[in-house]
């Protein structure tokens, strides 16, 4: 089954605003989406960029979402847990929550993931993708992706 991720800054596979970029604001972008199945328990979040020199970047990790959340708003704040009770894990800046398109030059693509899971997770704030993707193994309902790029 396939979720419908979308945002109302950018279109899948257009550019990404600078707002939500290091260049800007490094505000996160809205996200909504829909078709989560019947019996969804959580809903987990990725963003990552495959293209960074190093290998695969991760810009953001939430996971533990209630499954009755349709929507992110823009901005969300960088605390361990969040308003609507969503959990956030640690990008590869060493920081929680999100960080923006930054790539040394070029453009390059991010990826926003989603995930409908039958469980809650046991996971500490501040999780690593690595440490939600095995957490999620076995468990994955339907997931969805949303891809905008971005160039300096």
């Amino acid at each position: 089954m396939n979720i419908g991720l979308k945002s109302q800054s950018f279109e899948n596979g257009g550019m990404i605003p600078k707002i939500h970029t290091c260049d800007g604001e490094d505000t996160s972008p809205p996200l909504s989406w829909q078709s989560v199945p019947e019996g969804t328990q959580s809903i987990a979040i990725i963003c990552d960029d495959p293209d960074a020199p190093m290998g695969n970047w991760v810009h953001w990790v939430v996971y533990n979402i209630p499954p009755d959340t349709q929507e992110l708003e823009e901005n969300i704040t960088p605390e361990r847990q969040m308003k609507n009770g969503g959990t956030q894990g640690m990008n590869d800046f060493k920081k929680i929550g999100y960080g923006g398109p930054c790539p040394p030059g070029g453009t390059h693509r991010y990826f926003f993931k989603i995930y409908a899971l039958d469980q809650e997770l046991d996971l500490d704030s501040g999780a690593t993708k690595n440490q939600l993707l095995a957490a999620m193994e076995g468990h994955i309902m339907a997931q969805g992706s949303l891809m905008g790029k971005y160039s300096r």
